[in-house]
């Protein structure tokens, strides 16, 4: 997982078949930020590669705060 432009690039060895990849994606990000895995959604783009995810009780600034320090982390 990192930086890619604007947005993440995060690598998922589910297949993109019946949702396991969007779940698989949901499943690492809950983990990378520390949080319960029913509080981060895909809420845009669920069959394309570019996704648009939702982070419950997050605000920006500490999603990327906290995906920079599992990066530097891991």
């Amino acid at each position: 997982m990192g930086r890619h432009g604007p947005g993440w690039k995060a690598r998922i060895a589910a297949p993109p078949e019946r949702g396991k990849a969007n779940r698989a994606l949901e499943g690492l990000l809950a983990e990378a930020l520390g949080v319960r895995r029913d509080r981060v959604a895909v809420v845009a783009g669920r069959t394309s590669r570019h996704k648009v995810v939702e982070v419950e009780g997050l605000e920006a600034p500490e999603v990327v705060r906290r995906l920079e320090a599992a990066i530097t982390a891991g």
